[in-house]
């Protein structure tokens, strides 16, 4: 019996064209797999201020979504990778836990406490700073080449200068308030000393600020240390349930240094455990894998160009749900 030929929309396709069409799915992939991630983030910024104002810890919360993480990738990798997974040595396993430390659990933790006291568009604002930084290490790391005579040199050297100077000018100078979108918020938060009016904005500002710079520098040796990990260990679902191992168990050493409550670890049916949930399947859980996938195939500074991507939607959701309005900083 004769194989039947392939069809589009209930018409005859020559190989050719299938082969096409499977090659533009496979060019397209990396972007729309960076898009959705960086989305996701965005939502995690909401979220995690929420949940946190509300008292949510921020080492326990990740401690929490990296178990979950741990729990998604595990058996994944079991059943998918059984057969073709390269053996772990003690440098590949070293390697991964300095990963996990800059990008996972000093990020993190740097830049809830960070969002502790600034709006969440202050912080998928800073992200700016990521594709500069990631940028700047790859040219040290001979990653990546800046052909300072070639129109995409030039590009590239004008963009980061507009990016790095962007996050300052956002960090040390606010600017006067622009009109809002909506008179009233539908949910209200004030994080700490973070009313207009209070004393201690400005300087809650600047120190907020400030955390998320460090955290998202971290995260920027991340997108490059993973780069490198991906060179010499290229099961991926397994390298992410390490990564959740080794994140949770970082995170609740610093847990146990920095808050002995054990209250904070109790979780109840409420914002702080939809937070749990959300960061552990969709940003730890899905994120992370997407992120590692695009960096294998794409390099750092791809995966990293679209973090400032999430302040479109958190600065929209921001104007209309918190009734946040802007500096003409954030606006510029």
């Amino acid at each position: 019996m004769a194989a039947s030929s392939p069809t589009i929309l209930g018409l005859p396709a020559s190989p050719n064209h299938v082969q096409g069409s499977m090659s533009s799915m496979k060019a397209i992939a990396p972007y729309l797999a960076m898009i959705v991630s960086t989305l996701a983030y965005g939502g995690t910024n909401i979220l995690g201020k929420l949940a946190i104002e509300r008292g949510l810890n921020c080492f326990v919360l990740n401690v929490y979504r990296h178990l979950i993480a741990m729990m998604i990738f595990g058996p994944l990798s079991y059943v998918l990778e059984r057969n073709q997974r390269p053996p772990l040595s003690l440098s590949i396993l070293m390697k991964i836990f300095v990963l996990t430390l800059f990008g996972a659990t000093i990020h993190l933790n740097l830049f809830y406490i960070g969002l502790d006291y600034t709006p969440p568009t202050v912080a998928s604002a800073l992200s700016s700073v990521i594709p500069v930084l990631t940028f700047t290490l790859a040219v040290l790391f001979r990653m990546e080449k800046v052909k300072i005579k070639s129109a995409k040199g030039i590009a590239k050297l004008i963009g980061a200068l507009v990016c790095i100077t962007g996050a300052l000018l956002f960090t040390f100078w606010q600017g006067p308030l622009l009109p809002g979108f909506v008179k009233r918020p539908l949910i209200i938060v004030q994080g700490k000393n973070s009313g207009h009016g209070s004393k201690h904005y400005k300087d809650d500002w600047i120190k907020g600020s400030l955390l998320i710079f460090i955290a998202n520098a971290t995260f920027s040796v991340w997108f490059i240390l993973q780069a490198k990990v991906c060179e010499v260990y290229s099961a991926r679902l397994m390298m992410n349930t390490l990564i959740g191992f080794f994140a949770s168990l970082q995170s609740a050493v610093a847990a146990l240094i920095f808050d002995r409550n054990a209250s904070s670890w109790k979780l109840e049916w409420n914002l702080q455990l939809i937070t749990v949930l959300y960061s552990g399947i969709v940003i730890s859980g899905l994120s992370y894998y997407l992120q590692t996938f695009c960096i294998s195939k794409k390099g750092p500074v791809f995966a990293a160009m679209f973090s400032p991507l999430n302040l479109v939607l958190v600065a929209l959701f921001s104007a209309f749900f918190f009734a946040e309005r802007l500096h003409l900083s954030r606006f510029l």
